[in-house]
């Protein structure tokens, strides 16, 4: 995701690395190259000059510390100003009442349909715990009903449609009706993709606005049309008042207009983003996150919240435990790559991580994943536990069980008694974790 303008980004701060100090005229030529990557990535023109016109303002107007390099004050000011294009903070959904009415709105081919589950199945996870209902309104598309009723049966999130009925505001009326009677949390409105400049179709989405009265309209936007989006989400702002906008295909080849330029231009922040095929790639949307992600900084906040999700705090404890007391041992290693596979793949685990270098070879380190557990499924129990040496006749059994080499199962155990060391020294894993979850709703 980024990747053309991580790169650039990355190639510009390089190039500052080797200057003393910062000048008028460095600054405007690293300025000059931050205008270009940003136009490059699609981002919108207005956005882009106001954006390099802040960084250059507040590298000159800033009091140059002499212990810090130029390179990371000017990576510090283009971060910070990043962060406060995107919006600072992250914004929670409004819940004012029962049912919370969401009605998502976009251009067809944006994930309307798709994103509807993901946000049911988000909103279905156990720390929100709310009772979802999803309205089938896209009467447009050919098969839209039949998609969304397999997306929301995977989920067990019922689904609201009328056989044969052809007009999304008596479908959307009815299902309002059905949300309150059955007292559920959140009613969440799918509607057919349409086009700013068709009348006929956003009078309908008007009139849907009307009938059910939504406490957030969302706008679906997809990331890879960069500053076309942005020009869509600006008109549907104007009929509609957008109160903020989803983020979809940031997994793929997005060159980062959109999520640079929407909250700029509309004043609406962006609220949830999209980032893989599964209903479970879904997540609030950070500035902070974005801002590191751009630049190349890996994605801790989500990392952190992958963790929390994800990792069983009890057995979290436990692990830690036997990592300071140095009794951590190989079924410990499986069971934290248990958790570890819980959290995404390796891959995408790796890329969250700041500070590593290129990320190309990182197929390689997947496949190595899966070589370790593989490893250590081929031991003994005795061996598992470390009670017996892993003498050679030992390693060379458990590589032709695991379909590896003696020199795999050599460097597995040379590893492993680094990780254990590393283990021992490391802060406790509450405070990497940064505490309490945050509340993401207000």
């Amino acid at each position: 995701m980024f990747e053309t303008l991580t790169n650039k980004f990355t190639a510009l701060f390089s190039s500052l690395a080797g200057k003393k100090t910062l000048t008028e005229e460095n600054i405007a030529e690293a300025v000059r190259e931050v205008r270009l990557a940003l136009l490059d990535a699609d981002v919108n023109y207005t956005v882009a000059g106001n954006f390099v016109k802040k960084v250059k303002e507040k590298i000159l107007g800033e009091l140059l510390i002499k212990s810090v390099s130029p390179e990371q004050q000017f990576i510090k000011v283009v971060h910070e100003e990043l962060v406060q294009l995107m919006g600072c903070n992250e914004e929670p959904l409004e819940i004012k009442a029962a049912p919370t009415v969401i009605l998502l709105c976009g251009l067809q081919g944006s994930g309307k349909t798709t994103h509807c589950a993901k946000l049911a199945a988000y909103l279905k996870k156990k720390e929100f715990n709310k009772k979802v209902l999803v309205a089938a309104c896209d009467l447009q598309r050919p098969a839209a009903v039949e998609q969304l009723k397999r997306l929301t049966l995977s989920i067990e999130v019922p689904l609201f449609t009328i056989e044969n009925e052809t007009n999304p505001v008596k479908v959307a009326k009815q299902a309002l009706e059905k949300a309150k009677k059955e007292c559920f949390d959140v009613l969440i409105v799918d509607t057919a993709g349409r086009l700013h400049v068709d009348d006929l179709l956003m009078n309908e989405l008007e009139e849907i606005k009307k009938v059910i009265n939504p406490h957030e309209i969302l706008f679906v936007a997809n990331a890879t049309t960069g500053q076309d989006a942005v020009k869509t989400a600006e008109e549907f702002d104007k009929r509609l008042s957008i109160t903020g906008t989803i983020l979809t295909m940031l997994d793929g080849n997005a060159r980062a207009g959109a999520a640079i330029s929407i909250r700029e231009i509309t004043q609406k922040p962006l609220k949830f983003e999209g980032i893989g095929e599964k209903l479970t790639d879904f997540q609030p949307f950070h500035p902070k996150s974005m801002a590191d992600r751009i630049l190349g900084m890996g994605d801790v906040i989500n990392l952190v919240r992958k963790a929390q999700e994800n990792i069983n705090e009890k057995e979290s404890a436990e692990l830690e435990k036997k990592f300071k007391k140095a009794s951590f041992t190989y079924n410990d290693y499986l069971r934290q790559m248990g958790m570890m596979k819980k959290m995404g793949s390796f891959k995408s685990l790796l890329k969250m991580v700041p500070g590593l270098p290129d990320l190309g070879s990182l197929e390689m380190s997947e496949k190595e994943f899966s070589k370790l557990e593989a490893m250590i499924l081929s031991m003994t129990l005795s061996e598992r536990e470390e009670k017996v040496e892993l003498e050679p006749s030992r390693r060379r059994r458990i590589a032709n069980g695991s379909g590896t080499t003696i020199d795999d199962v050599n460097r597995m155990v040379k590893g492993f008694k680094k990780l254990k060391q590393f283990m021992k020294e490391m802060p406790s894993m509450k405070q990497a974790l940064g505490g309490k979850k945050e509340n993401l709703w207000r």
